[in-house]
């Protein structure tokens, strides 16, 4: 479903795809299956983003973004893609971001660009992300900062790889955290 209230210029848009009113996807973008972006996104040309993933109102996809699947942009996150934006810039420089599989960021996070979110990262909102993430992490705060670990059951752990609701301990096999 595309709103009529949009200004969807890509046909490069996956089935079942929902994009609301107030939306601008320019020309380039390529979309994936099973999307549903928000009210009042603006997505540019050179811009990826996979399947199943939600984009809440407020967010702008600027060009060099590459999302992957099944993540989830949280209201007013704002992405970046020039390091020193100086009005009329001759000598701008687009910086790449990589987004990949299974991430979450929190509402109003920020995220600098030139730099790749690990799998199933979690940023909370409100953050600053200013580096690079290994697979799954969690990060908060400004600058943000790695807080702990998220297992693909999404169970929350600390830095000691405790889950501080249970008690269990996991431990990490590569980068995954498993449970002992």
């Amino acid at each position: 479903m595309i709103h009529p209230l949009s200004d969807v210029q890509s046909t490069k848009i996956g089935s079942d795809t929902d994009i609301w009113q107030f939306v601008i996807v320019l020309k380039e973008a390529v979309i994936g299956n099973r999307c549903n972006i928000n009210c009042h996104v603006l997505i540019e040309n050179d811009v990826f983003i996979g399947d199943d993933v939600t984009v809440k109102p407020g967010v702008q996809i600027w060009d060099g973004i590459y999302i992957g699947n099944k993540v989830m942009i949280g209201p007013n996150v704002t992405f970046t893609n020039d390091r020193i934006p100086i009005s009329k810039n001759k000598n701008y420089k687009n910086e790449k971001t990589m987004v990949e599989n299974s991430v979450s960021i929190g509402a109003n996070s920020t995220i600098l660009c030139g730099i790749k979110i690990g799998f199933k990262t979690l940023i909370g909102a409100g953050s600053v992300l200013t580096k690079s993430t290994p697979p799954y992490t969690v990060w908060y705060g400004n600058p943000a900062r790695h807080a702990g670990y998220i297992t693909d059951d999404s169970v929350l752990l600390n830095l000691d790889l405790v889950d501080l609701s249970t008690g269990e301990e996991y431990y990490l096999d590569g980068f995954r955290p498993i449970r002992k």
